[in-house]
Order: structure tokens, then sequence, then C-alpha cells
């Protein structure tokens, strides 16, 4: 009997407790089912671009009480000192990685071919390139399994987002998806800049404020306003769009937070360059941190993960609701879905701030 894995394909390492293996989200992290296999390859070198920090804010290094003391995995609150960096004000939309892609050919794991020897067991008609995509049920279900509303889609990549039948026409300036951390990583070496630290993301999102419980202030909408895009509703069956989406936001949407910085809550969880720890911010650096040197996630052992930061269109306070200051999300390193994209960085030493 196959196992179906954390995305939806199955796995080559079957447990007795599948359900165990699914790490659930309640009052903890969004847990989106993750591709069971890396397949690395089309590894892309950074190449000789300009740099410039068009469309980048220059964030002034300095210290700041980093974590939460609501979540398990980002206790304890602890001090830190960032360097100054440059970051995208923005998400890395469909027209910027297609222009990446275009200029190297690239290849992004959920367009990969599986290996049929990672999967012994399983028909071959059943091994197709995919990825996980959101897909609500009709009427309320049990949050105790992300399966009933994460299914894995053959033909589902950035191109096609929610499966062979969508595409990004008209959606250049929307977040790019399906990307998982080596996609990601890839597109920032093209660039000539980095994924983020997640005390420099964290350290962004702030922007000065302390201990408040949404990186905006303490007030879920101010002024009456929504001003991040969240799930609104009865997750996962009823999303009454009170924000206007159902899913993805054009970038820039919703207002900047004081550093000109759009979207560090919500639309699309972002990856950051740290390897996943739940125990890490018990030892960590207090100068420029930059994670724990492997990855560890009891839920799933064996499993490389890195962080991700800052909540996406699918958390509520009702499932996931890791889109609050000094939370953690947590992926595994080739895993890709329609809520995940990421943004980039540059230290700043190594760029003229004049530009």
């Amino acid at each position: 009997m196959a196992f179906i894995s954390k995305n939806g394909v199955p796995d080559k390492k079957p447990t007795k407790n599948p359900q165990k293996a699914i790490a659930l989200c309640g009052g903890s992290t969004c847990k989106v089912p993750s591709r069971a296999v890396a397949l690395r390859t089309s590894l892309v070198s950074t190449t000789n671009r300009e740099q410039t920090t068009a469309d980048m804010v220059l964030i002034k290094g300095s210290s700041f009480q980093m974590g939460s003391a609501e979540f398990p995995d980002a206790k304890p609150v602890h001090a830190v000192t960032v360097n100054s960096f440059w970051m995208d004000t923005h998400e890395v939309t469909n027209a910027q990685f297609d222009a990446f892609v275009k200029a190297t050919g690239y290849r992004t794991v959920a367009e990969r071919p599986l290996n049929p020897a990672d999967y012994p067991g399983v028909p071959a008609d059943k091994l197709v390139p995919g990825s996980a995509v959101f897909t609500p049920p009709a009427h309320p279900v049990s949050l105790q399994n992300p399966l009933q509303w994460w299914q894995y889609v053959p033909g589902a990549n950035w191109r096609h987002p929610q499966g062979p039948q969508s595409n990004l026409v008209g959606k250049g300036n929307e977040p790019v998806v399906q990307v998982c951390y080596e996609d990601a990583a890839a597109y920032a070496r093209w660039a000539g800049k980095r994924l983020p630290t997640e005390a420099e993301w964290e350290f962004a999102a702030r922007a000065g404020r302390k201990n408040t419980t949404y990186y905006w202030g303490n007030t879920l909408k101010p002024a009456g306003k929504w001003v991040a895009n969240i799930f609104q509703g009865s997750f996962p069956a009823k999303n009454t769009l009170d924000d206007g989406y159902a899913a993805l936001a054009p970038v820039k949407t919703f207002p900047a937070n004081p550093n000109g910085l759009y979207d560090m809550d919500g639309n699309v969880w972002e990856w950051c360059s740290d390897l996943y720890r739940p125990d890490y911010y018990q030892k960590s650096l207090s100068v420029n941190p930059k994670g724990p040197k492997d990855s560890f996630d009891p839920d799933e052992p064996g499993t490389v993960k890195h962080v991700q930061r800052g909540g996406s269109f699918l958390c509520s306070d009702q499932y996931c609701i890791r889109y609050k200051a000094g939370s953690r999300g947590k992926g595994e390193t080739t895993s890709a879905s329609n809520n995940l994209g990421f943004r980039c960085v540059r230290t700043a030493e190594s760029i003229p701030q004049n530009l």
C-alpha cells in the first residue's frame, strides 16, 4: 500500500501512522504538504548582472527584540543586532521570475520529473511533475487533516499555479508562487542578491515597532480596514473576501510599513536562508545570526527544512496564526505551493548606496 506523503505524492518512506507525518496548524505553523524528494539539478550561478538597488530599500542596522512568547519555537524573545542591508520592497513577481527563466532556462523543482527509484512500488503514471494547491472543500471540515484542503496537482508550477488550467495572463504583478527554497535561492544568485536571514526579515518587518501583536500594530483592522491579505471567514471552506482577495493580491496592494516594505504580513509565505530548528533561539547568536548548522523538525525527523516568514492569504485566527509578529514558519527545502514565494536582500556594504 502506498503511503501518501507530505505533498500528496506517495512517499518512499512509509510510516505506521501516516497522520503523524502531518504537522497540524492549529495554534502552530501553517503546514503545507511537502514534496518528498529533492531533485537537485539545474543549479544556476550568479551572473555579472549590474548590481542596482532599484525597488529596494536600505534597512539601517540596529538591535531589536526578536521572537515571540506566543509560539514555542519563537521563544525566548532575545536581543539581536543586524547590520545594514538592502531589501526588495515587495515579493518577487511573476514578471521578474519570468525574466530569470528566459535568461537562464531554469526549470523549477515542480517542473522536473520525479525519479521512480525514489518511489518504489508506485505506478509510473502517478509520478508526474506537480505541486501542492490549496483546494477548499465545499463544506466545513475538521481542521485535523490538511489533506482535506491541500491536493497534489499534476502540472501545477509557477507558470500554472493552480494546475494546467491556470496561467499568468494579466498576473505579472502578482508574487511568483510554486517556488521552493532551491528555486528562490537560484533566482537570488542570478540577481546578484541573496535570501534574507530570518533575523533580517523580522527586523525589517518590525520597522521599529516593539511588542506589537501584528507587524503593523495591535489592532487587527486599523481604522476598520484590512491592511494585509489573509483569510476571513470559516477556514477552509468559506472565505468571505472581506479584504477583497480570495488568493493572491498584486504586490503593493496593501499599505507599506514604515520601512517602505509591502506585504510583510500575509499574501505569500517568504523563504529565509536559515535552516529550521524549533530550539534555535535558545542558543542563537546575538549578532547577525544565520541559523543553525543543521535542520531538525520533530514533526518530520530527517526532513531538511528552511524557515519561512510572514504568513499568507490562507492565514487566519481559526487555523494558522503565523502571520503574527515574531512567529516562524517552516518548509521542506524542495517543497512548493500556491501560497509560497520570496523576496531578496543585498548586504549594504557591497552596494554603492547612491544608486
